[in-house]
């Protein structure tokens, strides 16, 4: 039988034995929202079990707005934001774009001229004069976090929903913290990383997340869910109490369940390749190895040509996965949680990469180079069982118990 599945803007129909093809089930498909803009004016109008957002505003005020740079159309969501903020008397100067570190900043270029003395900053963990002490957390450790973050009257934070190697539920208040701590906050966090299957029962890291935001005053979240490609499913507005239901719609949307573990495992990423990081190959990774039997195949296709970055130099310069891991290990760098996703599944497991990367950069990060779709489809033809699995970077994939 044949199985479509769009990777990049392609699509590619696959041939697959039908006592081959493992099955997939999710509880609501991902729909595509027809103005997204307009779902994040509704978010902020008539969020989840609060008022407007602009009730909470003064003129006078300073409004920090934590950006998530994955998000799809992401110039097009803050838009609605920053007139949000406007039409509560807000003057555009006396709101700040906060950007993660590594920040590329290059959606800035498509906001609107009305918006241009609106400042943008990158966080600087290491830059102890821009961080501010809060409070001490339960635990003991001094909670330090982004100055300019601290010292608005209002935190708003955009932000994309995803499964997530530290949080397990990624997005909401995992968007505040650690990524906007101090260095020696995310170094911690970097050494407790798992590819274990997110569930209803919140990580530690997510519970002390949560914790920084309520110690951070009543953020304003506004969680954003993919759908197919670089689509929008649900916008929901909310402070703390909207976050649970960010996580019930993700796992709605994303969750999927197999009926059995599967020798292959077809993950594609669908959507502008410009978009497709060595990050989201990552995560479609991680995705694909839950439901693979031991030293099982993974295929990723995608046109995905990520650009060089500290997470590719690592994986280039080690001689295989174990002495990657070995060296993101050493190094307690949070920015290198990508290479540890990346290493562990290739240690695990066999990856075939259909992207936009020459052969050579794939080997050297552990990966059998494919260089087109027939290939995918004799590996796809030579399996005794096949899984496939579209968008694999934004699915949580799972064997039904």
């Amino acid at each position: 039988m044949r199985v479509a599945i769009d990777y990049g803007r392609q699509r590619a129909e696959l041939e697959v034995a039908e006592e081959a093809l493992v099955e997939s089930r999710v509880a609501s498909p991902p729909r595509a929202l027809a103005d997204p803009a307009a779902a994040v004016r509704d978010a902020l109008e008539h969020p989840f079990h609060f008022p407007p957002l602009r009730r909470a505003l003064t003129p006078d005020d300073q409004v920090a707005v934590l950006i998530d740079e994955r998000l799809p159309q992401l110039s097009a969501l803050l838009v609605p934001v920053l007139e949000h903020l406007g039409a509560a008397g807000v003057d555009p100067a006396g709101v700040t774009l906060l950007c993660p570190p590594c920040s590329g900043q290059a959606w800035l270029d498509d906001l609107p001229e009305a918006f241009e003395e609106v400042r943008c900053e990158v966080h600087a963990p290491h830059d102890r004069r821009r961080l501010s002490f809060v409070t001490t957390m339960s635990d003991g450790r001094q909670l330090l976090f982004n100055r300019t973050a601290v010292d608005a009257a209002q935190l708003v934070v955009l932000a994309l929903r995803r499964y997530d190697p530290l949080l397990g539920h990624g997005g909401g208040e995992g968007a505040l913290f650690p990524t906007f701590s101090d260095e020696a906050t995310r170094k911690q966090a970097s050494q407790h990383l798992s590819l274990d299957v997110p569930s209803a029962s919140p990580w530690p890291a997510q519970l002390e997340a949560a914790e920084a935001a309520w110690l951070l005053g009543a953020p304003f979240f506004v969680q954003v869910i993919e759908g197919a490609a670089d689509s929008v499913a649900d916008v929901i507005g909310g402070i703390a109490d909207s976050l649970a239901e960010g996580r019930r719609l993700q796992d709605a949307h994303w969750r999927r369940t197999v009926a059995r573990e599967a020798d292959t495992v077809v993950a594609a990423l669908s959507g502008d390749p410009a978009r497709h990081g060595v990050a989201e190959l990552a995560d479609a990774a991680v995705c694909a190895s839950r439901v693979l039997r031991p030293n099982g195949r993974i295929i990723l296709l995608s046109e995905a040509s990520p650009a060089a970055s500290p997470v590719t130099a690592l994986l280039r310069d080690a001689d295989d996965p174990t002495a990657a891991l070995v060296e993101v290990r050493r190094r307690t760098d949070y920015e290198l949680r990508t290479a540890w996703q990346w290493a562990t599944v290739a240690e695990q497991h066999r990856i075939f990469l259909l992207s936009g990367l020459p052969d050579d950069v794939a080997e050297e990060l552990f990966a059998v180079p494919l260089q087109d779709i027939g290939q995918a489809q004799r590996l796809v033809a030579a399996s005794a069982s096949c899984l496939f699995l579209s968008d694999a970077h934004k699915t949580l994939a799972l064997v039904e118990s």
